[in-house]
Parts: C-alpha cells; structure tokens; sequence
C-alpha cells in the first residue's frame, strides 16, 4: 500500500531515545520500517526501548555527547543516515535572579552545544545521505516566554536558529533541516518539574484542547519531517502546542 510517511529501509539516528520524546520517535519510527541506532547516557533504560521496537537489526550505542570522547566514538561507529533526530535534552525552571553561571552552562552542553557538534561531526564526515532528514527537537518556550523559563528557552531558541542556518548550508547537498517545537508533553521531565498536580491542572486549561501533548503525537510529527513527504520542506518548524500559543 503507498504510503508517503513510510520510511522503511531509512537508517536513523535518534539522540536521547531511553526516554520520553526519544523513545517515543524511535518506537513509532520502527513501526514504519525505519533502521534505527538509538543512543543516550542510560544504558538501562536505552536497552528498554530498543528492546521495544519493531523489527530487527537496529542498535544502540550508550553515549554521553556532552563528552567530545563519546562524541567522537558515535561518530566514527556510524553509517550513512537517512535520518537524524536531535531529542537530547534536559529542563530548568528558575528566575533569573536566582539563575548561576553553572546552571547555564550545564543547560546550553546538553541542550545545545551537544546537537550543534553532533550535527557539525555527522556533516564533516559527510554521513547524510542525499535526500536526508535532520530533525532538531527545540521548543515553544523558543517563541513564548513565561516566568522561570530563560535559561531552558535561550538553549531551545538556539537549536531553532541553529537549524534554520543548518538548512541554508545543507540544501545543496539535498539535506533537509527542520525543528519540531512542542508545547508542554506528559514525559518524566515534565513530572519532575517543580509544580504541584494542581498547578500543572491549571495549567492544561490553558491549552485550547484543554491537554498536554503525548511523546507519540510530538513523535507523528518527527517522522513526518523524516519521510519523504516533505521533500520540498527544510529551514521550517512545526509548533506542536495544542493551540496554546494563540492564547
């Protein structure tokens, strides 16, 4: 049966794949026939999603890319990809008064200088294949602005702009550079925030559809940027938000 998002026979790398967003986008990927190398820093949880996927022949590769060593090491065991989806990242909500050099170092290794070298490493060693696919993972807290939310926003704000300027340089090599920028999404990271069950209720309704995101839906989007259904699409992003940022 034809199916435009289909994306077998495609290998793809997904960055921070033992949870949330991650695991999600790699579990949806191997239900359409996607070849996949997951990594991430949790060897434990990395195996559990692999262990969920479908098909066979897919890998993971526990690394930490904040470390050049592991960088490096992925790098260098790689193939050539079809696909590469940048989900890595971690979350901080603290005003700025009270925000210290540390905290914004420890956000931007994780947030954005990891995907920017990953993708600078991947693209000097020429591993894109032609007619690829780069997905960065970036936000709204990119485009929106609430309270406590800088230091995350500023590193997510720059993976958009990173891949609007990646997909300049790429075009001509036939790779495509897209972000996807969700809103908030019921993952481990949003329930470790700081916030009572109340506040992330309250929360909700502020959404138009009066819910956050699952890691699928955010995952949908993903592979739709992956697939060949969006050959003539690159330097663009899909805010995946429930409506919020209308209101």
């Amino acid at each position: 049966m034809y199916n435009p998002y289909s994306l077998d026979g495609k290998t793809i790398l997904i960055t921070g794949a033992s949870s949330g967003i991650g695991r999600a986008t790699a579990i949806e990927c191997s239900k359409l026939g996607a070849n996949l190398i997951l990594t991430a820093r949790n060897e434990e949880r990395l195996k559990s999603t692999l262990d969920s996927l479908e098909g066979v022949g897919h890998k993971m590769i526990v690394a930490d890319l904040t470390l050049p060593a592991d960088l490096e090491c992925l790098v260098n065991s790689l193939p050539k990809l079809d696909g590469l989806v940048n989900d890595a990242g971690i979350v901080m909500s603290k005003p700025i008064p009270f925000v210290k050099k540390e905290d914004v170092e420890k956000v931007l290794e994780i947030n954005t200088f990891a995907p920017i070298m990953l993708t600078k490493s991947i693209l000097k060693k020429k591993l894109m294949s032609n007619q690829s696919s780069i997905v960065m993972v970036s936000s709204l807290a990119a485009i929106t602005f609430a309270p406590g939310n800088s230091v995350y926003g500023i590193s997510k704000s720059a993976i958009k702009t990173f891949a609007e300027y990646c997909a300049v340089e790429t075009a001509c090599k036939g790779i495509r550079v897209n972000s996807v920028l969700p809103g908030m999404v019921n993952t481990e990271m949003t329930r470790n925030l700081s916030f009572s069950s109340e506040e992330l209720e309250a929360d909700k309704n502020h959404y138009p559809i009066k819910r956050y995101g699952n890691p699928e839906e955010i995952a949908w989007a993903i592979i739709y940027l992956l697939s060949d259904a969006t050959k003539w699409v690159t330097g663009t992003q899909i805010i995946i938000d429930g409506g919020v940022h209308l209101v």
